[in-house]
């Protein structure tokens, strides 16, 4: 069949089954795209050093200009600003010249005013640079956040191969199974940093005269431990959704075992974040056992998981009892694993300070200030961060400060931080929560259009949960959900946030294919 354009009294021909064929090309080609965006952009890593330009002149490390190293976040940050380029050129291709359509949908309007919203923030901040481009260490500017939405944009407009949902998860088993060798490694007290190959590896493109420090630790390929807590509390409760959906019961044994396996990175992460989230999902798994198409067996693989999660418990919490505090711990106070002097002991560790005494001379004698008493808030502090980020961003509330602009606003060497972070001296360098961190960064604009998406995507994957015709988009849509959960308490980052926001893009296609009635795998008997 052949269709006619007339364009300036031109008339174009058109063969819609050659375009049908190229739209099909240009999507797979986008798809593996998207690919290397969940799967491989999380496992870069490498030293690099930049010049910081800091907007202060202070003595203060961590506020000062100079060269500095990052090991974790450059080279993500590159790779994904490469695959959205290309990604985003090829849509815009099959849309322009091979008859293409973008899917009319609210998230549009939403995904439109949180962009604008980031840009504007960014012209107007105090610190343009940094807005731009993130903290040296961070990369989570204003570049990234364009990237991550415009790769949620593309991953919605495209159309899936049948075994999508089988690429994706198994492309995620290398940073499942290379990032429990690394904590394990650490975890042990031989981490992968003191190895020669290792440190070689790392430094392979330091410039001439540059090296990794003495003290550089290779817990994973995410940053922190509650970044590598965060992220594979979402691993685990993604493959445990497809064991327990999947009727291949050799591939549901496989991916229950790798849940597992996920479980214990976020254990030995020493971070409560993964372990709420966990809690919090685990009643929408349950949902998945009662719509599973096989319940005896969707049953079966979620008792069975959790049955290994106590040998799992038990063997890591003996090694650290710190184990038990930031998981079991959350619910149950008493750790059976640690004695009572051993746990003053650790605590002291934890929370050892060194002080400044000052004295202030008025009026010929001198009198000692009332210092707070010295304690922490609730969340490990984040109340205290978030509550002085709240009243710092309520004076630039239209469109914030810029992304990731936080740690050079915000009020430190304040000495009611003795009450909220146990010491006035420690420096608050990002708000601890996506949400605080992108109402600072972009106001109340952004945040409008942040939650916008967030509310949508969230009714879908409810919606792909709750419903059986939705099996391969529940997959990806637990996934979101435990997203959204731990970034209550956790940043974002290239390796972290660039994974699920293409996920959640993939989850909306495949709920708009389906709605559209046509054909879909649901990832079952194939």
């Amino acid at each position: 069949m052949t269709s006619y354009y007339n364009a300036r009294n031109v008339e174009i021909l058109r063969d819609e089954e050659e375009d049908r064929q190229s739209r099909r090309k240009a999507d797979r080609w986008i798809f593996r795209l998207l690919l290397l965006a969940v799967a491989f952009v999380p496992l870069l890593v490498g030293g690099y050093v930049k010049d910081v330009l800091s907007p202060h002149i202070t003595s203060i490390g961590l506020l000062m200009s100079g060269s500095k190293g990052d090991m974790f976040t450059h080279y993500k940050a590159v790779a994904l600003m490469i695959i959205t380029l290309i990604a985003i050129v090829l849509l815009l291709s099959k849309v322009f010249f091979m008859n293409g359509e973008i899917r009319k949908t609210k998230l549009n309007w939403f995904i439109g005013l949180f962009m604008v919203a980031i840009v504007i923030s960014t012209l107007l901040s105090p610190s343009k640079t940094i807005a731009l481009w993130g903290q040296y260490n961070r990369s989570d500017g204003a570049i990234s956040y364009l990237c991550y939405l415009t790769l949620f944009f593309v991953a919605l407009n495209i159309q899936y191969p049948k075994k999508a949902l089988h690429y994706v998860m198994y492309s995620l088993y290398p940073f499942v199974l290379i990032n429990f060798v690394f904590i394990t490694m650490n975890f042990k007290g031989h981490d992968a940093m003191t190895y020669p190959a290792v440190q070689k590896a790392m430094s392979l493109f330091l410039p001439e005269g540059a090296s990794l420090d003495e003290n550089s630790l290779l817990i994973g390929t995410l940053n922190q431990w509650n970044f590598m807590s965060g992220m594979f509390a979402i691993v685990t409760v993604m493959y445990l959704a497809w064991a327990i959906i999947d009727t291949n019961k050799i591939r549901s044994v496989v991916n229950m075992i790798v849940a597992n396996i996920a479980l214990a990175v976020m254990l030995m992460s020493i971070s409560t974040s993964g372990f709420f989230t966990l809690v919090v999902l685990t009643p929408f798994l349950i949902v998945l056992v009662f719509k599973a198409a096989n319940r005896k067996m969707a049953a079966l693989v979620l008792i069975v998981f959790f049955v290994l999660c106590v040998p799992t418990l038990h063997v890591l919490a003996s090694d650290d009892p710190r184990v038990w505090n930031e998981s079991i711990g959350f619910i149950i106070k008493k750790n059976p694993y640690e004695k009572e002097k051993e746990a003053a002991a650790s605590v002291t560790d934890r929370y050892s300070f060194s002080f400044e005494h000052r004295a202030y001379a008025a009026d010929n004698h001198f009198e000692l200030p009332k210092l707070p008493e010295s304690g922490v808030s609730a969340g490990s502090g984040r109340m205290y961060i978030w509550g002085k980020t709240f009243e710092l961003t309520m004076k630039r509330p239209a469109f914030g400060y810029g992304m990731d602009t936080l740690m050079y606003h915000f009020p430190h060497y304040n000495i009611d931080a003795r009450a909220g972070l146990s010491s006035e001296t420690n420096i608050v360098d990002k708000p601890h929560s996506m949400y605080v961190g992108i109402f600072y960064g972009t106001g109340i604009v952004g945040l409008l259009g942040f939650l916008g998406i967030a509310v949508i995507t969230s009714l879908m994957a409810l919606k792909a949960i709750f419903t059986q015709k939705y099996n391969v988009a529940a997959v990806f849509g637990i996934a979101w959900l435990a997203f959204l959960v731990q970034a209550l308490f956790n940043d974002t980052l290239p390796g972290t946030a660039a994974p699920l926001w293409t996920l959640v893009g993939m989850m909306v296609a495949y709920m708009y294919t389906n709605k559209e009635g046509k054909e879909l795998s649901d990832g079952r008997n194939d």
